[in-house]
């Protein structure tokens, strides 16, 4: 069954540029969206990532939130004619403060899907501020709560299909307990790669400060080795006919190149298309 993915608007945020792009532009602010995925036409409807739970809480990490209430995530499904209790599973790229932020509202017979190694990863105090303790105690709460939440081991065992369509893999980068969601469409293979990849245009399109041919600029917010993170975009790139960043609009890649842009929904009509290494930022 071919699968369809919304794009869920939550509201944008600015952050350091560097914190984006390893390099770029330090000490400039940047503006960036943060998006959720709905997918549907499967046995349910399934949410990909929550975004933050409040504009004052992405201050703790000296970033500002643009959270308004249109961008809240109950209005924003709402635009699709559900609401959160009529969402089956919630599935989570990583754990990070503008992933994993509303799990609360969400009733507990909707199972939140997460990699067992991030859960880990997020009180290891390795990237502490990045995952706050009110969205990690409410996942204590769901572990202790039957059918609440539900641990994948990717890593050991390789992609796990959630439903007819939609499997999730370990990606290898980021955190390293990101998992990225591989969605079949009637167009191609839709992979929602969290935050393993950023900005299009400045890590793979003209990737900053790169000479090497195809070779990807990381970014600079990473728990992984440069070598992991390098990899795992590649590896995006080479099995994906769309990929679905939280902080870019979605692309459409052949041939491990960026040939297009989609803005609200994959498949989609594209709103910029052009021939190989021809394609810039719109």
């Amino acid at each position: 069954m071919a699968l369809e993915i919304k794009i869920l608007d939550y509201g944008d945020i600015e952050l350091e540029s560097s914190f984006l792009v390893l390099g770029r532009d330090c000490g400039r602010t940047r503006r960036v969206p943060v998006y959720g995925f709905l997918v549907l036409g499967g046995t349910w409807p399934v949410l990909v990532d929550t975004g933050y739970r409040s504009n004052q809480i992405m201050e703790t990490l000296g970033m500002r939130g643009l959270q308004s209430h249109e961008t809240l995530i109950e209005n924003q499904l709402k635009k699709h004619g559900l609401k959160l209790g009529d969402v089956r599973y919630v599935l989570h790229t990583h754990l990070h403060i503008d992933h994993g932020g509303k799990d609360d509202l969400f009733p507990m017979n909707t199972t939140v899907v997460v990699n067992r190694r991030e859960l880990e990863y997020s009180v290891s105090g390795l990237m502490h501020p990045q995952y706050p303790a009110p969205d990690i105690k409410h996942l204590i709460d769901r572990l202790h709560t039957k059918g609440a939440l539900r641990f994948l081991d990717l890593e050991l065992s390789g992609p796990i299909e959630v439903m007819p369509g939609l499997t999730c893999e370990a990606a290898g980068a980021h955190t390293e307990g990101s998992m990225n969601i591989i969605v079949k469409t009637a167009e191609g293979v839709a992979t929602i790669c969290g935050d393993v990849i950023y900005d299009f245009n400045d890590q793979i399109i003209e990737p900053f400060r790169e000479i090497g041919d195809m070779e990807p600029r990381v970014t600079g917010n990473h728990g992984t080795t440069k070598r992991q993170e390098k990899a795992a975009i590649k590896k995006v790139l080479a099995t994906s006919r769309f990929a679905l960043p939280v902080h870019d609009r979605p692309a459409i890649i052949e041939g491990g190149q960026v040939v297009g842009r989609l803005q609200d929904a994959v498949p989609g009509p594209s709103v910029l298309s052009l021939p190989r290494r021809q394609w810039f930022a719109a």
